[in-house]
């Protein structure tokens, strides 16, 4: 199973249907900023399975950790979804890894810092796809895959080399 992962579109969605379009995933996350946009991605490609959790840019409610965090399970493996801004990702991974922890999931999924990152705490994989719409300074825009290959969880970066509408 190929999951695409995706955050921080901050309105480009072309971006984000290039991507699907380039990798065919089964599954698909959107790890928030803008939930909008994963609503528009999601309306383009409806027949695949769609996940998608709002980010501190989605306006008033959306700080709400009930709202903002999902567990998704898919052949097996536990996903958290989240943004990041709810567990203070851009100050350190000890909330976040520890709320992963707690809801004994395979990997915690998130976004925010729009900086690529994978490490695992114990078992589980802690993973940030990056910024598909608004990199960081210097860098490209990227996104996530995640493979579920005999049981085991495998995960890969990729610069998105598309025409970005940013």
């Amino acid at each position: 199973m190929k999951i695409l992962v995706l955050s921080d579109s901050h309105g480009d969605v072309a971006s984000m249907c290039e991507a699907v379009r380039q990798e065919m995933p089964d599954v698909i996350f959107h790890l928030g900023d803008l939930i909008r946009d994963a609503k528009e991605l999601h309306n383009e490609f409806k027949e695949i399975p769609f996940f998608m959790v709002p980010g501190n840019c989605d306006g008033y409610g959306y700080d709400d950790i009930e709202l903002s965090e999902k567990v998704v399970e898919l052949e097996g493996k536990r996903f958290l979804l989240l943004h990041g801004h709810t567990r203070g990702v851009k100050l350190g991974y000890m909330s976040l890894e520890y709320r992963a922890r707690e809801l004994e999931v395979d990997a915690a999924l998130f976004g925010h810092t729009h900086v690529p990152y994978a490490d695992y705490f114990g078992e589980t994989l802690i993973f940030n796809p990056g910024s598909i719409g608004q990199p960081h300074y210097g860098q490209e825009p990227t996104y996530g895959i995640l493979e579920i290959v005999d049981g085991e969880l495998e995960y890969e970066h990729v610069e998105f080399s598309g025409v970005c509408s940013r």
